[in-house]
């Protein structure tokens, strides 16, 4: 697949799939051959829209298509495991939307077709590709600020949602931890890892999903992560990470940022901003080129967005919801 295009599939038609699908467009090395839905009317409205060649209303018949290369999920939480399952067994790459899955057993289970089947498959955390991103993670990594103690993060906003909305819905996967929550816990991860203990609360709907949560992570090494997500209100959305000899602090915006500032002791404060070359922070074209450059590579799994990473991800948020008594209909947890 070396300098050729990849050809895109995009299997969902939503508003998340719509922004990936414009940003793929914008890219010279990649193409958008077929799109599916749970009817033929939404693919072929989705398809008009952006000048696709086929839309199937079935996603079986995307995953046969022999023409693409990789598709991207975009469905609801609770359709990642069979979608991505689907495409995975037709013998398609996939990079699957946030969150992974609905639960962990989920995860497991699609991360072993995968390896099994010898396929690309990623979660679609696009902060991990951020290049704003990836330079924090490097300056931590190289002991900027000594050994890392805490990491605060927050993400909420005030949708005010009505009962029928999907984020009110259980059978959705419904609730402010898997749509939001997933950022500042993965943020954490991607500095302190795996935690060992978890502690939750949360205020949760009348339909039983959660409409705010707090978490505390803990450490074997004595470091916690204190993490904030709700659908009720409106937060900051910043993020921090603090260590033994100074800070970063990351305003508005933690998992797109535009800038970051690097506290260090006894040093005048250091910011950093984004590169006006890398395009819109909000673009989801670094996540995309990580796609294509692994399949180009013949990697089944990007170092970005290692699948053990998601796995883990996945495992905190189910201890998270043990912890909140927030459950889905049909679990096997």
């Amino acid at each position: 697949m070396a300098g050729e295009r990849v050809r895109w599939g995009v299997l969902a038609t939503g508003g998340i799939a719509a922004s990936f699908t414009a940003d793929l467009l914008d890219m010279p090395d990649a193409e958008v051959v077929a799109v599916a839905s749970r009817t033929e009317a939404g693919a072929k409205a989705f398809a008009e829209r952006f000048g696709i060649g086929r839309a199937y209303g079935d996603w079986a018949s995307l995953a046969a298509d022999e023409d693409i290369d990789v598709v991207y999920v975009a469905t609801p939480h609770a359709a990642h495991r069979r979608a991505a399952g689907l495409c995975l067994g037709a013998g398609r790459p996939v990079l699957v939307e946030k969150a992974f899955t609905l639960n962990a057993p989920e995860a497991v289970e699609l991360v072993a077709l995968a390896r099994a089947r010898g396929l690309f498959l990623m979660e679609a955390m696009w902060m991990y590709c951020n290049p704003l991103i990836r330079r924090l993670k490097g300056l931590v990594d190289d002991g900027a600020i000594g050994t890392v103690r805490a990491v605060h993060a927050d993400f909420g906003i005030d949708g005010s949602f009505p009962a029928t909305h999907r984020l009110r819905d259980p059978a959705q996967g419904g609730g402010a931890l898997l749509d939001l929550g997933v950022y500042p816990v993965s943020f954490a991860q991607l500095f302190l890892g795996e935690p060992a203990g978890v502690s939750a609360a949360a205020t949760l709907s009348p339909e039983g999903v959660d409409l705010q949560t707090g978490m505390v992570l803990s450490y074997d090494s004595g470091a916690l992560a204190v993490l904030h997500c709700a659908v009720n209100a409106h937060t900051p959305v910043v993020a921090s990470v603090t260590g033994s000899e100074g800070r970063v602090e990351i305003p508005g915006g933690f998992f797109y940022p535009e800038r970051f500032v690097l506290h260090r002791d006894g040093k005048e404060p250091q910011e950093f901003v984004t590169d006006p070359a890398d395009g819109p922070r909000d673009t989801f074209r670094h996540e995309a080129a990580e796609v294509m450059r692994c399949l180009r590579a013949g990697a089944v799994e990007s170092p970005l967005v290692p699948l053990d990473g998601s796995l883990a991800v996945m495992r905190t948020l189910d201890a998270v919801r043990e912890r909140t008594g927030v459950r889905y209909p049909g679990e096997r947890v």
